[in-house]
């Protein structure tokens, strides 16, 4: 086995291990709980997981998904994070291979799918993650050079600005909040990290995503288009999607 194979087993086996802290964080931020005390505990019964009950994916396995101390089932989104994690570890490092960019979109690109999460289920987006996500986005600018600093703060401005524009105009017209606060400061985080420029690909994609796969589960549930429909795990793919295509696709349209 070459070297090149190992690392690239190994960037799996590391995504997979932070996919399962990452479901601390979902569980946690948002009813204010440290992420890092008291250890990895049963959501229903609170019992604490032994560690051998903590292995990423496998343990939701032997355990058929379900607690053993308690019995009780286990939400299939741990392993559903974890193999998300994975996939976006290994993909990024045949992307970067092992260098600062590996290491950095993966922090970014798991801050985008807790944020994902939790949006979905609680329908916020916790300032814990987006503000310090905003500043280390432009420090990181400053440090790497993946984009330039006026490229990332300008990132920031425009795409806070464009949301709050946006949900702006629309309560005005409808009278009705259309969009958090949340949405904007995400928004925000995503320009200081991917600079201005990616702004118009990842909104244009996250509207279309939006319109198509959020309209279709309202009119599947029947909710009626008053429901509310969290927007940021649609920011968080048109991201992604960027993150690993745009350059292919802006070309591809260009010709």
């Amino acid at each position: 086995m070459t070297l090149d194979s190992i690392m690239t087993i190994f960037s799996l086996f590391f995504g997979l291990a932070l996919g399962s802290f990452l479901n601390v964080c979902i569980h946690r931020i948002p009813v204010k709980e440290s992420i890092i005390s008291p250890p990895s505990r049963c959501p229903q019964c609170g019992k604490r997981i032994r560690f051998y009950d903590n292995i990423p994916v496998i343990s939701y396995i032997i355990l058929r998904g379900r607690c053993r101390d308690c019995g009780k089932p286990i939400s299939v989104r741990y392993p559903l994070m974890e193999g998300i994690t994975g996939l976006l570890s290994i993909s990024l490092f045949l992307k970067h291979n092992l260098s600062h960019q590996y290491f950095i979109f993966l922090m970014f690109s798991a801050s985008l799918v807790v944020i994902s999460f939790i949006d979905l289920r609680h329908q916020i987006i916790p300032d814990a993650i987006s503000l310090p996500g905003i500043l280390a986005g432009f420090i990181i600018s400053l440090i790497f050079v993946h984009i330039t600093w006026y490229d990332s703060l300008i990132g920031i401005i425009a795409g806070g600005g464009v949301l709050y524009l946006v949900a702006f105009l629309f309560e005005v017209i409808t009278g009705k909040e259309g969009m958090g606060g949340g949405d904007i400061k995400l928004l925000a985080m995503i320009g200081a990290w991917m600079g201005w420029r990616a702004l118009p690909f990842i909104i244009l994609l996250s509207s279309l995503t939006g319109i198509f796969i959020g309209g279709g589960s309202l009119l599947i549930s029947r909710q009626g288009l008053g429901a509310r429909i969290p927007f940021g795990p649609f920011l968080a793919l048109g991201t992604l999607v960027y993150l690993f295509l745009g350059n292919e696709l802006i070309s591809w349209y260009l010709k």
